[in-house]
């Protein structure tokens, strides 16, 4: 198959699944590297706000996998996503999030909503454990609930034998979906997890092992020739997207380790096309930012498992200070925050010395989940724009901030347009919030392009404050 023009894409498809917990992701990336195998050249997506999965999908195609997000980006983003994953390509894969229909209010972000805004078909991943001919029923519900998405096709994962494997294909036939495959149970290609999901892909010292694995079990198995063909043009939107945000300076120290990996590769790429050069450092190994770097930026992560080895990161804490001291912007989402506080208190309670620039002390020693979509507007002038910007992003973590006080960064609504407050801190040019920033959240005309703002956001009335910490809580 030819590559297709830079301003076409190939056939793609989404691979989805009644609910969380199914097997998707093991079934996408068995599939990725299967394809690999045969010589196709296939790039992947992750449906919504996920950093984990998409280092997986990498590893499995060995192509770079991007984030596509229905709520969060904006139109001209989302294509840009697909022209990108497109290059030298023959078939595009998304691997859905969550349950099909399961969202944020409306079903915006769903992997439904992807189908709708690609064309691209459904091919559920069903755990067949415990259920035979009500597969009939459940298949049937799923393709008539949206005549906008077509599900196409269907795996039956944790299939107990050949006879139960025939009970799920007549099931199939019954719903008039196409089965694809029956994908025996082997409890050995589970992958580990922790509290934000799989344990990081580079963590994984088999990575390789465990993937060629899943390709092996996956491959006999279902009917690849079939499933290819079920892929269909994609949809694109028109428009230039530019930088999904604008670049935090010319060059840009950004932290990537083990301990502040949830960088979005598609926000990374959006400031080298901008312009700026972006120069990694690794704060575990304790590296301190480029000292020529204008700009520091440190992802989320897991910093609360690293704690220890982070607060003795004397070079890492310093080179910190002394970036903020010269001037540069130094940007902290979520974990990021954290290092940038006064102390980080452990799961087992105890508080460990953080750089100590921004007036916040957070803690894992009583998680709390904090999860969903966040409209954001900018309280104060940052490289992100002037005071009221709009900004799309999302929270997902389970720290707790003990101690919180200073001029807050931004004020942020969920999904359904309920006005959750202030949030962040800013001091001088040092400035952070448990936010992960996605995209501007205006096309070029300023027009919104996704789910509603709130109702006000851009009070900048006085943050309420609980007790004589100043603690402020978003959720």
């Amino acid at each position: 198959m030819a590559s297709p023009p830079v301003d076409e894409t190939p056939p793609g498809l989404l691979i989805a699944a009644p609910a969380s917990g199914s097997g998707k992701t093991l079934a996408t990336l068995a599939l990725l590297r299967a394809l690999k195998r045969r010589g196709t050249r296939v790039a992947s997506l992750k449906v919504g706000p996920d950093y984990i999965d998409p280092a997986f999908h990498t590893a499995a195609s060995g192509r770079p996998c991007l984030n596509f997000d229905g709520w969060a980006m904006r139109a001209a983003t989302r294509a840009e996503v697909l022209r990108r994953l497109s290059r030298d390509a023959e078939v595009l894969v998304g691997e859905g999030v969550m349950g099909l229909f399961d969202g944020a209010a409306g079903g915006a972000g769903s992997t439904a909503e992807a189908a709708r805004l690609t064309g691209w078909p459904v091919v559920l991943v069903v755990d067949a454990k415990g259920m035979a001919a009500s597969a009939a029923a459940l298949l049937e519900g799923f393709a008539r609930h949206d005549p906008g998405v077509d599900v196409a096709g269907v795996i039956f994962n944790r299939v107990g034998g050949e006879g139960h494997a025939a009970l799920l294909r007549e099931a199939a036939a019954r719903a008039g979906v196409a089965c694809l495959g029956c994908l025996p149970r082997d409890d050995r290609l589970e992958m580990p997890s922790r509290h934000l999901g799989l344990v990081q892909a580079g963590e994984h010292g088999d990575l390789e092992a465990r993937i060629e694995s899943a390709a092996d079990w996956l491959a006999p198995s279902v009917d690849l020739d079939a499933l290819i063909a079920m892929a269909r043009p994609t949809e694109l939107a028109p428009g230039q997207a530019g930088p999904p945000l604008p670049p935090l300076g010319q060059r840009i120290a950004v932290a990537r380790d083990a301990a502040f990996a949830f960088a979005y590769d598609g926000v990374l790429q959006g400031w080298r096309d901008a312009g700026a050069e972006v120069v990694p450092f690794s704060p575990l190994a304790d590296a301190a930012p480029d000292r020529q770097a204008d700009a520091v930026y440190l992802p989320g992560g897991y910093p609360e498992l690293y704690a220890d080895r982070l607060a003795g990161a004397q070079r890492f804490l310093n080179g910190l200070r002394e970036a903020a001291r010269r001037g540069a912007w130094v940007f902290g989402e979520c974990g990021g925050y954290m290092a940038l506080g006064r102390h980080l208190i452990d799961a087992d309670g105890t508080a460990h010395a953080m750089a100590g620039l921004l007036d916040v002390e957070t803690s894992f020693a009583e998680p709390r989940l904090h999860l969903g979509y966040r409209t954001v507007k900018l309280m104060v002038e940052t490289p992100f724009g002037p005071a009221g910007t709009r900004v799309r992003g999302h929270e997902f973590h389970y720290a707790r901030t003990r101690h919180e006080t200073g001029r807050p960064l931004a004020r942020v609504g969920d999904a359904s347009g309920r006005d959750r407050g202030a949030t962040g801190l800013v001091a001088g040019q040092v400035m952070g919030s448990f936010l992960h920033l996605i995209d501007r959240a205006h096309d070029s005309s300023g027009q919104d392009t996704a789910a509603p703002q709130t109702a006000e956001v851009g009070s900048t009335a006085p943050v309420a404050e609980k007790g004589g910490g100043g603690h402020r809580q978003v959720e």
